[in-house]
């Protein structure tokens, strides 16, 4: 292994990125531009929900309450907490959808003169469940009125109003969501331009020529893999541009966070593709697979427009097969809740296992080939 030698794959790649414009506007312009493009196209709004259950009241009616809204199974109570300040970590964590919080006194507001009211803490990162999950909080709170009024119907029952506040998107607004969620769709351009680079030295010959050289296998791919994820984190950078100061999508993040784990997601994506590579000759091949693997799977299945499936095992496993799905996760974090790196550790350390793993394929298919 040479690093003079990698580095002069690194230079004679960035060259290459830079003196053919069309070449330059899909590395670095093109995801900023689909951004752009995108986000007014998928900008509308709209399973199974687990909520985190805070009852002040106590009592057998608010118990019949919640066995009311859970009774089929598309609400479950996934937690029973004892104070407001556990909800937040398991909001943050993403390991409920919401919390619902029963006032005490709940009982007796049923039967009084005022109807009573249970608050709604949802998860606004994702504004396409979150209406829906309100709605149905409201019309099964409906439901419980109308059944314990004909349970008991010499007494008065009032409706039960849900009072909802939304967390880390008040507005609920659907752009502040689909927004980042779309950069996991739209830094695909970068992975697509390494695709072609790849095949294009078979096409054209050239790949012979550097083979009779001095420079290895790794040195090659590594060079090549290292231009490019430089030239897309420009690429990154323009994209949360167009995503702050054009769209105004709050980025509480830290800066420096994203650009690396923006960086993981490129190796995980462009590790593959180097696996890719390795067997289609022709760029119009590659771009096919590339589309096909990553681009067109990734507006349904990475959780971007609706959460990631729990119904089979089947579409679960093609769901977190995807860089794309773990990147979602990570740019709405990132954007809306302002984690840190440590925070999101888990889904960086999968995208990094992808790269790493696919990359090291990558290398021992390519020195077969060559030999």
């Amino acid at each position: 292994m040479s690093l003079r030698r990698a580095t002069a794959i690194v230079r004679k790649e960035i060259l290459h990125i830079t003196r053919d414009p069309r070449n330059l506007f899909l590395v670095i312009g093109s995801p900023a531009f689909l951004l752009f493009l995108l986000s007014y196209i998928f900008s509308f709004d709209i399973g199974q929900f687990k909520i985190a259950v805070l009852d002040f009241d106590r009592t057998a009616l608010s118990r019949i309450y919640l066995d009311s809204l859970t009774g089929d199974q598309d609400l479950t109570v996934a937690y029973t907490v004892s104070s407001y300040g556990e909800i937040d970590p398991l909001l943050v964590s993403g390991k409920i959808d919401a919390a619902l919080v029963i006032p005490p006194g709940f009982a007796n507001a049923v039967h009084g003169e005022q109807p009573p009211q249970v608050q709604a803490i949802v998860d606004g990162t994702d504004p396409f469940s979150a209406p829906q999950l309100i709605g149905s909080l409201s019309a099964r709170s409906e439901i419980f009125a109308a059944s314990a009024g004909a349970a008991q119907p010499g007494q008065q029952v009032q409706p039960v109003e849900v009072r909802t506040q939304a967390w880390y998107n008040a507005s609920l607004k659907s752009m502040n969501s689909m927004v980042p969620g779309l950069l996991a769709i739209v830094l695909i351009m970068p992975t697509m331009a390494l695709a072609l680079a790849l095949t294009r030295e078979k096409e054209t010959g050239t790949l012979e020529g550097l083979i009779a050289t001095p420079v290895s296998a790794a040195e090659y791919l590594l060079g090549k893999l290292l231009a490019y994820i430089a030239a897309g984190l420009i690429s990154a950078a323009l994209a949360l541009a167009v995503a702050v100061f054009w769209f105004r999508v709050p980025f509480r993040g830290n800066l420096a966070v994203y650009l690396l784990l923006a960086a993981d997601y490129f190796l995980a994506c462009m590790g593959a593709t180097v696996v890719i590579a390795g067997f289609v000759k022709s760029q119009q091949t590659a771009m096919f697979i590339v589309l096909i693997i990553f681009i067109v799977p990734s507006f349904f299945l990475s959780g971007m427009i609706s959460p990631v499936s729990s119904g089979s095992l089947g579409s679960m496993l093609a769901s977190y097969a995807m860089p794309s799905t773990h990147f979602v996760a990570l740019s709405r974090s990132l954007f809306l809740k302002g984690l840190g790196l440590d925070q999101v550790l888990q889904p960086a350390l999968v995208l990094l296992g992808m790269g790493l793993g696919a990359l090291a394929v990558g290398l021992l298919r390519f020195k077969k080939r060559v030999r």
